[in-house]
């Protein structure tokens, strides 16, 4: 059943029937980008108190990955499935299979409904601060139809985040909303390195119509605000720094409260979506 998800949307599957919802949001992603559709379920022994079951869970994890596919064939017919079952964290499974993967996308666990204390530990905060490609963090709540936000402060990493936003929202036939956020200790002057950086895109993306927003504030808040309204939500992972393995502040604000699906953009190559 075990197919290579080189270039293609892996997902993966848990055992809630929130995660259907998941995939049913990574198929849409994978029919919008015209790529295949892997699903990824892992158990882990090792976490599971008392003897393994014979065949149980094996069975229990065929029937789920059944049940995904149907999901996607009824949401996304078009979109090729395949799947694959592995013994072991599935942490580390999504961060294996983010090595060849376009997009790896999971559940948030319910953290965007959590008014605090989200676990350091939960899955999608792990997968989100190491997987080597863009990471997809599915909501349960269906998405408004409204824009695709980006955030946009000038760094490479942001400007990376803004190209790739921008093949998401050609992907999907949506309206593009690069936010750029200027706090109050930068002063009070717009270069238009928004708009700038925006207009080489859109040269090379006629069919995207692209909104530019620059307002002063607190970057978290502006754009949790902002992804209330929209569709999807795009960030870089963090801004530029020493650190890659971690999330910034912003993308962890938005990992963690945003109600849209989020989209945290790394693993890209340098110069990747940079417009030059």
């Amino acid at each position: 059943m075990a197919a290579p998800s080189h270039g293609s949307v892996v997902v993966g599957v848990g055992r809630s029937a929130e995660d259907l919802a998941v995939v049913r949001t990574a198929a849409a992603e994978a029919a919008a980008h015209h790529l295949p559709l892997h699903l990824l379920h892992a158990f882990n022994w090792a976490a599971t108190p008392g003897p393994a079951p014979a065949g149980g869970s094996r069975m229990d994890a065929e029937n789920l990955l059944e049940t995904a596919g149907q999901a996607v064939a009824e949401c996304a017919p078009e979109v090729p499935v395949s799947g694959e079952i592995v013994e072991g964290s599935p942490v580390e499974a999504l961060l294996r299979a983010a090595d060849t993967a376009f997009l790896v996308a999971l559940g948030d666990g319910g953290m965007s409904t959590r008014p605090k204390g989200v676990p350091t530990d939960t899955p999608a905060v792990e997968v989100a601060a190491r997987a080597g490609c863009p990471v997809l963090i599915g909501r349960v709540e269906p998405a408004p139809p409204g824009p695709l936000i980006v955030g946009f402060d000038g760094s490479s990493s942001s400007r990376a985040a803004l190209g790739y936003a921008f093949d998401c929202a050609e992907s999907r036939g949506a309206r593009l909303l690069a936010v750029r956020v200027i706090e109050p200790e930068c002063g009070d002057g717009d270069d238009g390195l928004l708009e700038q950086a925006v207009n080489r895109h859109a040269a090379r993306h006629p069919r995207v119509t692209a909104d530019c927003l620059t307002v002063h504030g607190e970057p978290k808040s502006v754009l949790l605000d902002r992804s209330r309204a929209a569709q999807l939500a795009v960030v870089a992972a963090r801004g530029d720094g020493p650190v890659t393995s971690t999330l910034g502040a912003v993308s962890q604000s938005l990992l963690y409260h945003s109600p849209a699906p989020l989209i945290v953009v790394r693993g890209l190559r340098p110069g990747d979506g940079d417009g030059s």
